[in-house]
């Protein structure tokens, strides 16, 4: 039987990105290793049997950025589902239980947030095949993470001391502990951290969620049903998934039935919730330093520093956080990292970009970087991959200008085609129809001048567009 891995990759990482939310929420950024979060998650299932290609389910603005990054480990045919509301846990892994039920008879679903650090891989993939175990035989199995202190800030599963072949039945969910509680926990021996990791089939999780979470199952099983294709996207329908109660899969199902177990888990789990997380399972320095990047520091202790974009360079500090990137950088003591969303909710109340936008933005093309802007001019790096093709188009209120760096490009300019290679430009005039195409192996980089009343991505006119795009 297929293990179909279904990545849960929502949420909003404020925690971990110093300002911005909406393009590079935490599981898209290679925090942890050379990788992102998300390519991590896929990657470290590589080993196990019977393996499938994934189901990731994201928000619809995060598609182009999921579909790169599994290109770029050489994940062919993943199933990338749209959500196009967030409504918890619960619809989101009905929606891939039942789009995976419509590509294969059965199978078992191993499912996976993709913001969680896992060190010991060789022990995650006993803790899948003891649960696979179980699953087989109809069980809804979880997995429940050994605990190495009394922490306040997970919940916990209460588990049955008695051992079936390393799963332990599941007496009782608890939500998070005071420390007293925690400490009480962690003396019995029996609590484990609850770690949002589940492993069922297909079927049954269908079937027990019906019983306990009817609602869910009718909303999303329309949702499915009225689903559209979106190049290589399925777009869950919006009216009947919204229309799904908002519910964890923990409240709406795991709670309620009787056909639980728990795997325990000991593997170097963490999940990356906030920066001082990243800095206690880094490899720290003599001076208890983890730095990432262009670092230098002198004098410097119990810090750790991300250097995304520039060289950072630290002296005569301690027990700080820095992150520095392309736009914004954030420094706060360990102990305060956290409250980054306090200023994000105020950046949101003052209408700053920065809450909501980053500088790369990922197209179905590849990618443009906003170098510089003001009133009247902006300039941009467009990356375009091999293949890709940027839609014929028009703007009303600004004019182009695009100078070849690297590669060659196919531009449409008005009534000509021109060919241009490092080195040459053209100027595309207000109102006037263009496009842009590599038709290379190569990749093409350009750098374009937009100037004008009005550059904002809305104006646009689309006359062609080869991935079907009506709304960016």
């Amino acid at each position: 039987m297929k293990i179909v891995p279904v990545i849960l990759s929502g949420g909003s990482g404020t925690r971990l990105w110093p300002l911005s939310r909406k393009q590079h929420p935490k599981q898209y950024l290679p925090l942890a290793s050379d990788n992102t979060m998300l390519q991590e998650t896929i990657l470290r299932l590589k080993g196990l049997d019977n393996l499938a290609d994934p189901i990731i389910v994201c928000n619809a603005d995060h598609r182009f950025l999921v579909a790169e990054q599994c290109q770029q480990i050489d994940i062919k045919n993943p199933t990338i589902l749209l959500e196009p509301v967030g409504r918890n846990t619960a619809p989101a892994i009905a929606a891939a239980a039942l789009q995976s039920l419509r590509d294969l008879e059965d199978s078992i679903l191993l499912v996976l947030s993709a913001d969680h650090v896992i060190q010991d891989v060789d022990t995650f993939h006993e803790a899948i095949n003891i649960a696979s175990q179980q699953v087989q035989s109809g069980k809804l199995a979880t997995f429940g993470i050994v605990p190495t202190n009394a922490n306040t800030g997970y919940g916990y599963i209460k588990s049955s001391k008695e051992n079936s072949n390393g799963a332990h039945k599941v007496e009782e969910f608890v939500e998070k502990p005071d420390l007293k509680t925690a400490q009480t926990y962690l003396e019995q021996g029996n609590y484990l951290w609850n770690s949002g990791m589940f492993m069922f089939k297909a079927g049954v999780l269908i079937d027990e969620l019906t019983t306990h979470s009817p609602g869910i199952v009718a909303s999303v099983n329309n949702a499915i049903n009225n689903a559209t294709q979106d190049l290589d996207f399925i777009r869950l329908d919006k009216q009947a998934f919204e229309s799904s109660p908002s519910d964890s899969i923990d409240y709406a199902l795991m709670e309620k039935s009787n056909n639980v177990v728990v795997v325990p888990l000991d593997a170097g789990w963490n999940d990356i919730g906030a920066w001082p997380a990243l800095y206690d399972i880094g490899n720290k320095d003599a001076n208890g330093n983890v730095t990432k990047g262009d670092v230098i520091i002198q004098d410097t202790t119990n810090t750790y520093i991300n250097a995304d974009h520039h060289m950072v360079v630290a002296i005569g500090v301690d027990n700080l956080i820095m992150i520095d990137t392309p736009d914004a950088t954030f420094i706060a003591t360990q102990d305060k990292a956290q409250e980054v969303k306090n200023i994000v909710k105020s950046l949101q109340a003052s209408g700053r970009y920065e809450s909501s936008v980053h500088r790369k933005v990922y197209r179905p093309w590849g990618w443009y970087d906003s170098i510089e802007s003001d009133k009247h001019f902006q300039v941009k790096r467009l990356h375009v991959n091999p293949g890709a093709k940027l839609s014929l188009q028009m703007h009303h209120k600004r004019a182009e200008h695009w100078v070849v760096v690297s590669g060659t490009a196919t531009a449409t300019n008005g009534e000509e085609i021109l060919t241009l290679k490092e080195g040459d430009s053209t100027y595309i005039p207000v109102g006037t129809t263009h496009g842009l195409e590599n038709k290379t192996n190569e990749q093409l980089e350009i750098i374009e001048v937009q100037s004008g009343t009005y550059l904002g991505e809305d104006d646009i006119v689309r006359f062609e567009d080869i991935y079907g795009r009506i709304d960016i």
